[in-house]
């Protein structure tokens, strides 16, 4: 019976923890949470109403995905990307993503790309919605999975790394602006193409597409929100 008592804790402990990563990381898109800023585990427990080591925990998963980095004695910091970084990182995914897209393009069974169909909806709804959380894991699930399509998984994982080291920050403002939605609606725009067997096209929309976003990344500082006092955990929205 104890042990059973036991792994109902654990198992309680870890929903928990992942309710405050989830929470996080909403925090971020909204630009609640501050790149540079250094956050103690303890404040933001009492910010959410929670103890300090769900957060703990749900902090160290976030440096594990590149959003936050550990200060000794002192808590965590929101992980900062320059402009120069943003250039970089978008410079090594137009070189692997859209050479990979000409190939998918040409190699992929029909079946496996209109797979992909579903998942670029659900990136235009959340747009629409303003979903920020769930713009961001559907983007994130379309472009991983039609990447994988080439067969590489160590292309993949290097995307993804990419991704995380480059997350967009403080999306509620542009959110606000509309500036989401063209973008979403560029993931059906290149499906459609590569269902067309136009890998040029194809690459073409990539490229822009890439672009788009980069553009989004650049929006200036002195746009953001003054920082707001996050909800606490199971608050409505």
């Amino acid at each position: 019976m104890g042990d059973l008592k036991r792994r109902h804790l654990i198992t309680a402990q870890e929903r928990l923890r992942d309710q405050v990563a989830h929470a996080l990381r909403a925090a971020l898109v909204a630009g609640e949470l501050r790149p540079g800023h250094v956050y103690s585990a303890p404040g933001l427990a009492a910010d959410f109403g929670v103890s300090a080591t769900p957060v703990r925990e749900a902090m160290l998963d976030l440096a594990r995905e590149g959003l936050v980095e550990p200060v000794r004695n002192k808590g965590f910091r929101i992980t900062e990307v320059s402009e120069r970084d943003l250039d970089q990182y978008t410079e090594i995914r137009l070189l692997i993503e859209v050479p990979t897209v000409g190939r998918i393009t040409r190699e992929a069974a029909h079946e496996d790309l209109e797979a992909l169909r579903p998942v670029a909806v659900e990136i235009v709804e959340a747009a629409r919605e303003h979903d920020l959380i769930g713009y961001l894991e559907a983007d994130r699930r379309f472009h991983l999975t039609l990447l994988g399509l080439a067969g590489n998984e160590r292309l993949v994982e290097t995307v993804g790394e990419l991704r995380k080291r480059s997350r967009l920050y403080g999306l509620t403002l542009l959110d606000e602006q509309n500036a989401l939605l063209p973008s979403a609606e560029e993931h059906l725009e290149l499906l459609d193409l590569m269902l067309a067997g136009d890998a040029a096209a194809a690459e073409a929309c990539m490229t822009r597409h890439l672009g788009h976003v980069r553009s989004l990344w650049a929006r200036p500082e002195d746009e953001a929100r003054p920082e707001a006092p996050r909800r606490r955990l199971g608050a409505s929205s």
